[in-house]
């Protein structure tokens, strides 16, 4: 019958890895697959990872493939949820064991920006805002920072 028994170690293992799953009404809309997921986050279990690293990497990932959808003419930020702070243009992220993830850019007034949350309290609404007319190209943070985690692994 071609089925594949796993042992109770595989099985483990399976289960500890990370897994997604995207659904939206126009069957056309990208989503991230799990090809897009890089083997640095991929083959190390969650259960190795601390809560803000896992964060970190997983909104690396919604990061990339919301920049894939823009274009030339857009950059993304992020919105704040609950409250009128406006929105932060981003320009990098970080994570600090066990349990803090960072967002560094500018607002919408250009001022310097960064936001420090901790992983209970996340959400992070990503948002296309016009690149500044002064820059000849628009940048991507998300390919950055996947390009980051395939390095450092």
């Amino acid at each position: 019958m071609g089925e594949n028994i796993e042992t109770s170690a595989e099985a483990a293992e399976a289960a500890a890895l990370p897994r997604r799953h995207d659904v939206h009404c126009d069957p056309e809309t990208p989503a991230p697959t799990k090809v897009d997921v890089p083997d640095a986050i991929a083959s190390k279990p969650t259960g190795q990872k601390s809560p803000a690293q896992w964060a970190y990497e997983r909104i690396i990932l919604y990061l990339k493939n919301f920049e894939e959808q823009l274009d030339s003419t857009q950059e993304v930020a992020m919105g704040f949820t609950g409250g009128d702070a406006g929105v932060l243009r981003i320009e990098g992220m970080g994570y600090f064991d066990p349990d803090i993830v960072t967002f560094y850019g500018t607002d919408g007034a250009g001022g310097r920006t960064q936001m420090v949350q901790h992983v209970s309290q996340l959400n992070v609404m990503l948002r296309a805002l016009p690149k500044p007319a002064e820059k000849t190209e628009a940048r991507r943070i998300g390919f950055r920072l996947a390009q980051d985690i395939a390095t450092d692994s």
